[in-house]
This record gives C-alpha cells, sequence and structure tokens, in this order.
C-alpha cells in the first residue's frame, strides 16, 4: 500500500493520477483531511482516508497497512515543523518500509526563508530511524503563471533576482518523480536535488512572456526591500511579501539556479520546459 498525504492537494493529486499508471488504484490510499474533497478519487477505486497533520488520532488509522508514505509538505508556514513531525512518528508507528518527504532544494545549507522547517523536518526524519528518501523539490514552473498573466497586462515583471537563474520545472514533473521513487527500489537514504533541465533568469522570463503573448513585457529589477513593499501592496502580509523578496535575493545569489539533472534521471525523460506551461496557461488566460 502507498499512502500520499495532501493529496487533494495540486502536487497530490498528480502523484496519485502518477501512481495509477504504476500500480493498481486499490493500492493507493488518498490520505486527506477533508475525504469529501476526494470523492472523484474514490470513485477511481483509490482508498481514500481522513489524515489531519493537526490531528495525529487521525494518521494511525490514514496508515495502516502502509508500506511507503509520501508526506507532501504542510502550507500552513510556521507550523509545518510539528505538523511533519506527527506524520513521521505514524510512519514509524505504522513500520514503513520508506517515508519519501518533499523538501526543498539544498535544505541543510541554503539561507531561503523556507529552508528552516525543511531541515528541521529532515533532521527529525534521520534521528527517527525510519527509511526515507528526501524530495529536494525546486521551483514550480506554476509558480510563475499568475506573474506571466499579469505582465501581459501591466507590460511589467518585477523583482529582486538581477539576473539570477531560476532551474524550474513543471510540477506534473515533480509528481513523477515522486511516483517512481514510491514504486521504484534502491532509494532509501536517497537525497535527490530536483529541478529542471534549464535555468532561466526573470529578463528571460519577460521575454519570453512578451514572445508568447505579443504584448511588450520587460523586467525591473528593484531593492529588496521595495519589492517587498510591492508586494505587500498587492495584499500579501508582511512577512510573506519579505519572504518572496528575499527568495528573489537568494535567487540572485545562485540558490536555485542548480541544474543536477536529478529529476530527469528520475522520471527518465526530459523535464517539461517553461515555454510549454506558460503556453498553455498564456492560452487559456
Amino acid at each position: 500500500m502507498i499512502v500520499v498525504t495532501g493529496a487533494s492537494g495540486h502536487l497530490g493529486r498528480l502523484v496519485v493520477e502518477e501512481l495509477a499508471g504504476h500500480v493498481p488504484a486499490s493500492h493507493i490510499v488518498a490520505a486527506v483531511r477533508s475525504p469529501q474533497k476526494a470523492a472523484d478519487l474514490a470513485e477511481r477505486g483509490v482508498q481514500v482516508r481522513e489524515a489531519d497533520y493537526d490531528r495525529p488520532d487521525t494518521l494511525g488509522p490514514a496508515f495502516k497497512g502502509a508500506a511507503k508514505v509520501l508526506l507532501i509538505s504542510g502550507s500552513e508556514v510556521g507550523r509545518r515543523v510539528g505538523q511533519h513531525k506527527a506524520v513521521v512518528d505514524a510512519a514509524k508507528a505504522a513500520g514503513v518500509e520508506l517515508l519519501a518527504y518533499t523538501s526543498i532544494l539544498h535544505a541543510d545549507t541554503t539561507p531561503l526563508g523556507l529552508a528552516p522547517e525543511h531541515k528541521a523536518t529532515e533532521e527529525y526524519i534521520r534521528a527517527s530511524g525510519v527509511p526515507f528518501a528526501f524530495l529536494r523539490n525546486g521551483w514550480y514552473h506554476e509558480n510563475y503563471v499568475a506573474t506571466a498573466r499579469q505582465a501581459v497586462q501591466s507590460g511589467v515583471i518585477a523583482g529582486s533576482a538581477r539576473d539570477g537563474r531560476v532551474a524550474s520545472a513543471a510540477r506534473a514533473d515533480f509528481a513523477a518523480a515522486a511516483a517512481a521513487v514510491l514504486t521504484g527500489d534502491g532509494h532509501r537514504s536517497a537525497v535527490y536535488e530536483l529541478t529542471g533541465d534549464v535555468a532561466w533568469s526573470l529578463p528571460e522570463l519577460a521575454a519570453l512572456v512578451s514572445e508568447l503573448s505579443g504584448a511588450p513585457v520587460e523586467y525591473r529589477d528593484l531593492p529588496v526591500a521595495e519589492y517587498a513593499k510591492i508586494l505587500e501592496a498587492h495584499g500579501l502580509p508582511e512577512p510573506v511579501a519579505a519572504m518572496f523578496a528575499q527568495t528573489d535575493a537568494g535567487i540572485a545569489d545562485g540558490w536555485l539556479g542548480a541544474t543536477p539533472g536529478d529529476l530527469s534521471r528520475l522520471i527518465g525523460r526530459p523535464a517539461t520546459p517553461l515555454r510549454d506551461t506558460l503556453a498553455e496557461a498564456l492560452k487559456n488566460a
């Protein structure tokens, strides 16, 4: 049995879809906070079980009979370490053969603001003794879809990344990598740095959006503090805006630009080009 936590989310659903191409649907458990949100998966034969990171009593039953578990990191920044620990404890109690965890690139060394919770989770998993695999996911192409659509209207992509590069990939690529680890052998104690095959800069993103849309789009580089204020003006809470702006600073320093090739090796094909994702998104805008 393979359990996917957070299975009603964007990544989780894609992982379940990938798994269904490798194993019978009845061998997949979609562990979700609200089972009604995964009713369509149940109709296809996937087992749907309640699993709430904030309610550890739900995790034991959700993991019953599990051989492998995918812990998709929670979305509540600031609360995730405790939530993740509850999942790790439940996986250990269930005696799983492998716990795969969606982490962040270079979790143990990166200065990015999102990293400390991932680093702490990795450390807890290592200390637990549960066999593990760390899927250190890079940035999704989809992170830039809203930016691209807005830029078609405004003519500007703003940021603080200078000419730093991002080796992003499509969310479906990361899902395929997770499925490969969950259905394959030889992944115990593996740490995968998962990125796209090609790194691009924000000026190149602006040029690509302009090419695809036919609208003039330029990249405007700003000081980190100024960019954070713009993000706040667009409705982001101050701490979140500051974190996003600091992420751009991390891009400028090279923390998201490496292309080690782990992703394409795991999925057995090239990663999806940024152009493909944006072309589809702008076509449907």
